[in-house]
């Protein structure tokens, strides 16, 4: 006999022949749901109970192996839980849209990376080649197909302007790739929580852990990441960092790229004109200018044996603003005297309609904002025909050297020279060719890179020539916070000459806000000192300084001042140091 309690469904399996049992499936008046089924089984000849298994009494495991359904439907666990998995499938429709969605994302990117390549690849010989230097090595860590669409475009703009340049993985490049190279920019994605991109992980493990000679190479990084991560561009300053440590010296110092932001790639594209000493390289993608009034320029250092010096003052549009630390972007324009020429010469007119740039306007209007193409090529085109050809002219960067509360929007512009003698195209607009009263193209760029510390640790300013700008800004807003451990180091030609905003930096001074002032001529007196020179001369102050929590931020020319200044701090504060300054940010740089 079996005790069979009260039972809510009762099954009968008839035998299917005569030593066949009868077997019954029969649930609780209460079933914890609608799969704990019991099972009797009885021998039909003689009436005897064979097996009888109740759902309550399996081992765990049996008991959830036959609940599956139940688990997966939310049954198991009762009204409330079939409620909540009936709103988690009304949810799943969402999951294949958002798959669709990335795939045609995937799709997307693919294809703009295909068409980048093929134009960097069809560049044809690369213009004006003057020797046979090993091309930049352009190495890519991609996670989704930014990295490698932006150092395709990197490359494009290299080769665009007269170097070559060869685009590959960066984890195809081996330590005897490494060690032969002269000159490696690295375009960096950070995946997830500070890791390499899934591809990059066996070589960081591999190659990145390993010590290695890399005196000649030359490199740079363009570090990509979202700063809503906590290790914002993880990997990217772990690249840096290796290949600092290594002995490769830095071409121009590491980008941060926070979600695409288009001005911190313009500051990349900017670094790249440079490498390839060409100021005509075209913006990936135009600045939105708003415009500005020029209220004044000042030329500061008549009689220099240095290029002029102008402090330029403009008045932005009420909707700019800016921060210690920013850049100006301004959009040049083309003198009147070469617009004017290149119209005779063409035949057109300065106030033919045309459509260029998605706006309305003459194409005397456009070929001031555009460069100018060769006439030859266009010889009989329409006026709109050549507004088709022209390409607009690439922006220009400066320090800003003033705060909103100071009313202007101040620059120091040291005026360029082309080798034909006319002034260079953003110099000359600035100091030259731009009427005072009129507009001027601007943009301002955060470089949150380079802000003043917010608390009021003591800090070490270093520069030369028009890098005094964006340290007299620093400057500016550690005496607006009322902060007075500040210490400037400058340098530059002659003291009678060229001793920019000298009556500001004796007003700090005599204020509190500045006790140290040390200055570098190197045209006056003997031995040419120049501001690395002073760094090693205050070694003592120098480490005390820093052992006091100070900041240390340069800002100048890329070639000799700040090498200089890098090699003077290892010298007084040791390689680890200042390792450790630069990864605590203590230690910054704005060098051109």
């Amino acid at each position: 006999d079996a005790a069979v309690p009260a039972r809510s469904v009762v099954t009968l399996r008839l035998p299917g022949g005569p030593d066949q049992p009868a077997e019954f499936s029969y649930q609780d008046l209460d079933p914890p749901h609608a799969r704990a089924n019991n099972r009797l089984v009885i021998d039909a000849a003689t009436g005897a109970v064979a097996r009888h298994e109740r759902f309550d009494d399996k081992p765990t495991g049996q008991r959830l192996m036959a609940s599956i359904f139940p688990l997966h439907s939310g049954e198991y666990f009762g009204l409330a839980g079939m409620l909540l998995f009936m709103l988690a499938s009304l949810l799943m429709p969402l999951f294949t849209i958002s798959g669709w969605m990335l795939y045609l994302d995937r799709r997307r990117k693919q294809a703009a990376l295909r068409a980048v390549a093929a134009t960097a690849g069809t560049l044809g010989p690369v213009a004006a080649r003057t020797n046979d230097a090993a091309p930049v090595l352009v190495a890519h860590a991609s996670q989704t197909g930014t990295a490698e669409r932006l150092a395709w475009q990197t490359a494009a703009s290299l080769r665009a302007g007269g170097v070559d340049a060869r685009v590959l993985p960066l984890a195809s490049l081996g330590p005897d790739a490494l060690a032969s190279a002269s000159r490696l920019l690295v375009v960096a994605s950070t995946f997830g929580e500070g890791e390499p991109p899934d591809a990059l992980r066996p070589y960081a493990r591999r190659v990145l852990t390993r010590d290695l000679d890399l005196a000649g190479l030359q490199y740079a990084v363009l570090a990509l990441g979202d700063r809503s991560y906590g290790d914002f561009c993880a990997f990217g300053h772990a690249v840096d960092r290796w290949l600092h440590r290594q002995g490769a010296g830095p071409l121009f110092d590491l980008v941060e790229v926070d979600d695409g932001d288009a001005g911190a790639l313009r500051r990349w594209q900017h670094h790249l004109a440079v490498l390839a000493g060409s100021t005509a390289l075209p913006d990936w993608r135009a600045p939105a200018y708003r415009d500005a009034t020029l209220l004044a320029r000042t030329h500061l250092n008549p009689g220099s044996p240095g290029g002029p010096v102008f402090l330029v003052s403009l008045q932005p549009d009420a909707a700019e603003t800016w921060q210690a630390g920013d850049i100006a972007e301004i959009g040049p324009r083309q003198a009147e005297a070469e617009v004017a020429r290149w119209l005779a010469a063409s035949g057109h007119a300065a106030s033919d309609p045309v459509r260029w740039q998605g706006a309305n306007m003459t194409l005397g209007a456009a070929l001031a904002a555009a460069t100018l193409p060769a006439v030859a090529p266009l010889a009989g085109h329409s006026a709109q025909a050549v507004a088709d050809a022209m390409v607009p002219l690439p922006h220009r960067e400066y320090s800003i050297a003033s705060l909103p509360g100071d009313g202007r929007l101040e620059l120091l512009v040291r005026q360029v020279t082309r080798a034909d003698g006319r002034p260079g195209l953003g110099s000359g607009w600035l100091t030259v060719g731009a009427p005072v009263g009129g507009p001027v193209a601007l943009r301002v760029r955060a470089n949150p890179n380079f802000r003043p510390p917010a608390d009021d640790r003591p800090l070490v300013l270093v520069g030369n020539g028009t890098g005094l700008a964006g340290l007299h800004a620093l400057l500016r807003a550690r005496i607006v916070a009322g902060h007075r451990r500040n210490w400037l180091l400058f340098g530059e030609r002659t003291a009678a000459h060229d001793f920019h905003f000298r009556d500001r930096l004796a007003a700090a001074q005599a204020g509190g806000f500045l006790p140290h002032l040390d200055l570098a001529f190197s045209r006056d007196g003997h031995g040419r000192p120049y501001v690395q020179d002073r760094l090693r001369e205050q070694a003592d102050r120098l480490r005390a300084w820093v052992a006091d929590g100070a900041a240390i931020h340069v800002c100048g020319s890329l070639e000799g001042m700040a090498p200089g200044v890098e090699a003077a701090l290892v010298d007084v504060l040791g390689a680890p140091a200042l390792d450790a300054l630069t990864a605590e940010g203590r230690y910054r740089r704005d060098v051109y």
